[in-house]
């Protein structure tokens, strides 16, 4: 596709580009729309520099995208309860979310899409790395692929040290059902619905075990994955700025915010999008 409307500058050999030419501010056309959509299948999370948005506009812009969706354990703000405020306050030592994974995915049916626009950055530090999950799946080998192809995943919200990473959202603003642990299965090997491209679909932070396996008898061979799957040929490395916003395809890309900013308030608004069911 040549765009006429938007530039876009791949950041990485893996995935990732930034985009130029748009302002969320204004009314986005149809045109814009479909291009962005584009590059961001293409390029499995776009990035856009110097946006200045209220939070009725980033809802509006997300509208435009998917369906938001309310996250399930930290209440949004306010007024728009689909908008999640991701914080890392000065004296905290853990950040929301910091591990690999993608979101969310012990529910059933996991999120498209998120769209995380930056209010308030550190001086330095508080990067989000993201991994192309297509390429993951690529460099397999043909039997560790068929290996793979019936098995199915368990993933847990509770998994581990995922739950420290947003407990301290979750004591500011807890859901009524905080501490219930959600679990769903999806296939380890998913088909993306729109490009039809293979994936390798686990996370580090929610995949526990394969399904009919023990966890032991799992450990290793996710072990392996987890690590394949982000290595560093697979990966880009966004730095964030006041203004900046990421859409990211939660269907085949992980992301991973380094928690490298202690000493530091950090604030971002989270938006995801409804998915469907996996394949």
């Amino acid at each position: 596709m040549s765009y006429r409307h938007i530039e876009v500058h791949p950041v990485s050999g893996a995935l990732g580009a930034e985009i130029d030419g748009v302002d969320f501010s204004r009314e986005l056309s149809d045109a814009v729309v479909t291009e962005i959509r584009h590059a961001w299948l293409e390029h499995l999370v776009v990035f856009f520099r110097d946006q200045d948005i209220t939070p009725a506009q980033q809802l509006a812009i997300a509208r435009r995208f998917g369906e938001p969706v309310e996250y399930p354990f930290v209440q949004g703000l306010p007024e728009f309860p689909v908008i999640t405020p991701i914080v890392k306050l000065a004296d905290e030592t853990v950040n929301f979310g910091g591990l690999w994974h993608t979101d969310t995915t012990y529910q059933l049916r996991p999120p498209m899409a998120t769209m995380l626009y930056g209010l308030e950055l550190p001086p330095y530090g508080g990067d989000t790395l993201f991994a192309n999950c297509y390429l993951a799946y690529d460099t397999l080998s043909d039997g560790l692929k068929a290996t793979l192809q019936p098995l199915i995943g368990i993933n847990s919200s509770h998994k581990g040290r995922v739950v420290e990473t947003r407990a301290a959202r979750v004591a500011d603003a807890p859901k009524e059902d905080a501490n219930v642990a959600r679990v769903a299965e999806h296939p380890i090997i998913r088909t993306h619905p729109e490009t039809g491209r293979k994936s390798l679909f686990v996370s580090f932070a929610h995949t526990t075990h394969f399904k009919g396996w023990t966890a032991a008898e799992s450990e290793p061979l996710l072990d392996y994955l987890f690590e394949h799957q982000t290595r560093p040929e697979f990966t880009c490395r966004f730095r964030w700025e006041p203004g900046s916003i990421a859409l990211w395809d939660n269907r085949c890309a992980l992301h991973n915010p380094i928690n490298d900013y202690h000493g530091h308030k950090r604030v971002l608004h989270r938006i995801t999008f409804a998915g469907e069911a996996t394949a």
